[in-house]
């Protein structure tokens, strides 16, 4: 037996839908599309993995501390993720409101929230911009693109990316915190 998504995200999302009908008509326009897709593929995992690896050559010092603080906070936020992703099972929109909601990119489990794509991409934009405070006016634009692919590909609900948000600021800061 599955644990059922708690009734406040049912209601929220008879609220988010048109919201996501909205935004995925602009998919319309094959250049926007794109560059959404080329955004989540991005998010998936190769500039996190570089920005780990290129963590030496970007520092004087501690670039290696710095390697192992990104990839312990990584591991960290995948294990709590995946365990409320699990527990809370809420649909993504183009399961829960099939032909409203249009997918334009393969999902890669069957629920949306949070949005780990989202919070990756905080939460590396926060370390960064702790860390290597030149990086992250360019970072920037890329995690705005990748929250918003998020939901312009059917993917996730708006609230799905708050939380992912807000979950990347919180480990980023609980790492800073305790890692400097």
């Amino acid at each position: 037996m599955q644990p059922r998504a708690p009734v406040l995200l049912d209601r929220l999302d008879l609220l988010e839908w048109r919201l996501c009908q909205r935004i995925g008509r602009l998919n319309l326009y094959r250049p926007w599309l794109s560059l959404l897709r080329l955004a989540s593929k991005l998010g998936d995992w190769p500039v996190w993995v570089a920005l780990i690896i290129a963590q030496p050559f970007l520092h004087e010092t501690g670039g290696w501390q710095h390697l192992a603080q990104y990839l312990l906070t990584a591991l960290a936020a995948i294990g709590v993720y995946r365990l409320i992703k699990t527990r809370l099972c809420r649909e993504r929109p183009f399961i829960t409101f099939v032909g409203n909601v249009h997918c334009n990119e393969p999902a890669r489990d069957r629920y949306s929230f949070p949005s780990g794509h989202t919070m990756h991409a905080v939460m590396f934009l926060v370390l960064t911009a702790n860390h290597v405070p030149w990086l992250a006016p360019w970072l920037l634009p890329l995690v705005g693109l990748i929250a918003l692919s998020r939901v312009g590909l059917g993917l996730h609900y708006l609230s799905d990316v708050l939380a992912g948000a807000l979950l990347g600021l919180l480990f980023a800061g609980v790492s800073l915190a305790f890692i400097g």
